[in-house]
């Protein structure tokens, strides 16, 4: 039975914390740095979880998400629910619903700053490939 929408999707497929440790095994392994786990769930309806991280040039942005999205679809079969910022490579987002996966420039992750934006969310820096917010 194939899903027709975001929610119905969701009930049928992966949780948001699986989908979350998939995208930060995608990231690692294309070297991304200063990764960042934030739980949303009790300070936002926008997603349960964010996963922030930098690259440090556009091929390495795109090869980050391409590493995302393709570990997500082989493991799960899901896609992104929206895509931006894929022109420009200055902050690429990609939507699964429950996961919103931001990938940044140095530059526009400082400007942005969104762990100070959403500060009363629990938030672990990935050190490693150990997350303990998502085991």
């Amino acid at each position: 039975m194939k899903a027709s929408t975001a929610s119905e999707r969701r009930a049928l497929g992966a949780s948001s914390k699986a989908l979350a440790r998939h995208a930060v095994a995608a990231v690692l392994d294309k070297k991304a740095e200063d990764v960042v786990v934030m739980d949303m769930r009790e300070v936002s309806g926008l997603a349960d979880y964010f996963v922030l991280c930098s690259g440090v040039s556009d091929s390495q942005i795109r090869a980050i998400q391409e590493a995302v999205e393709a570990r997500i679809r082989g493991a799960e079969d899901e896609r992104p629910w929206h895509r931006e910022g894929e022109d420009f490579r200055q902050w690429v987002l990609l939507d699964y619903v429950d996961l919103v996966v931001h990938i940044f420039s140095r530059e526009r992750r400082a400007f942005y700053n969104l762990e100070r934006l959403w500060n009363d969310a629990p938030q672990e820096t990935v050190t490693g490939d150990a997350c303990t917010m998502l085991t």
